[in-house]
């Protein structure tokens, strides 16, 4: 499984960017996908998780309400819209996929297998 995330920039607070990522594997595969951030200097944090089906989704509580992952199987690809970015939201974004079973989304960072290499997003206050 490859991942391929862009989408990241720069944007004021208050604005909104949408990250993308392009999941590349083997037909017939079943994953489930995450997004994950890590600004300098911290560690890296879940954000927001989707099932392979895309009928369940998980946020973190600080994006919950702003942020929305959604995907779309015909683009091979998994969005994550984010709104009223704030600055403390600055970080390398990453998603991640996991094998896994239909119906199932992960949301520690331990659980995925596969990364792709990260877009960053800059929120200037």
């Amino acid at each position: 499984v490859q991942l391929q995330a862009s989408g990241g920039g720069l944007v004021q607070t208050g604005g909104s960017l949408r990250l993308a990522c392009v999941v590349s594997g083997r037909a017939g595969d079943m994953y489930a996908v995450g997004w994950f951030r890590q600004a300098p200097g911290k560690e890296r944090e879940f954000v927001a998780a989707i099932s392979w089906g895309g009928t369940k989704t998980h946020y973190s509580d600080s994006v919950k309400g702003r942020f929305t992952i959604v995907r779309d199987f015909a683009q091979n690809s998994v969005y994550l819209q984010m709104n009223s970015l704030k600055p403390e939201e600055t970080a390398i974004y990453y998603c991640a996929a996991r094998l896994t079973v239909s119906g199932v989304y992960y949301y520690t960072s331990h659980e995925y297998d596969y990364w792709g290499q990260g877009t960053e997003v800059t929120v200037s206050s």
